[in-house]
């Protein structure tokens, strides 16, 4: 029998982070994701089923900090939840049972790549990487945005010094590369 262990979307076998004296990019590999899309005809059972599982319903441009679950507004009646992959590996698969026929529910674990910058020059940074308002947004702000020519989500995390940054899994090695080109540019 094979002895595999997964890789992380940079290749490794353990997340990698980079550390400056302003901020650390830390790759995370932690997260469980799943998308969640209402079904026609049944978008106020799936809103229901939503705020029953984070406390709200994400609008445009917000994310919902829960805890263990939280989510995020990506389009009309459509969201990106996630979660400790720890606790929640076989997220998409209960949220399937937990929504039912009420939303289409896709594993996205796989698919995304996330990156966390935290530390006092993270606003520097994020303003060499991409037009988000950093410096305006709060705890729970949501953006779709792009980064090094990749369509990336940036959300603004409870801590204020804490951005998340989830970009196409295939390209990680690309949007490393902009976020260590830009954090080196800041320091």
């Amino acid at each position: 029998m094979h002895d595999l262990k997964p890789l992380t979307a940079l290749g490794g076998s353990e997340p990698r982070i980079e550390r400056f004296a302003h901020v650390t990019i830390a790759e995370n590999d932690g997260l469980a994701l799943a998308s969640v899309a209402a079904r026609m005809g049944f978008e106020a059972e799936c809103h229901g089923t939503l705020k029953a599982l984070l406390g709200a319903v994400p609008g445009p441009g917000q994310a919902i900090l829960h805890d263990p679950e939280a989510g995020f507004w990506m389009g009309p009646d459509q969201w990106m939840i996630g979660a400790p992959k720890d606790t929640h590996e076989l997220l998409a698969d209960n949220l399937k049972v937990r929504f039912a026929d009420t939303a289409s529910i896709t594993e996205q674990s796989g698919a995304w790549v996330c990156f966390d910058l935290i530390g006092p020059g993270m606003a520097d940074v994020c303003e060499r990487l991409c037009g988000v308002p950093i410096r305006k947004m709060v705890a729970g702000d949501a953006q779709r945005t792009v980064i090094h020519q990749l369509g990336c989500f940036v959300i603004r995390r409870a801590d204020a010094d804490h951005l998340r940054i989830l970009g196409p899994r295939a390209s990680a090695g690309t949007l490393h590369h902009a976020l260590v080109t830009a954090a080196r540019s800041t320091a």
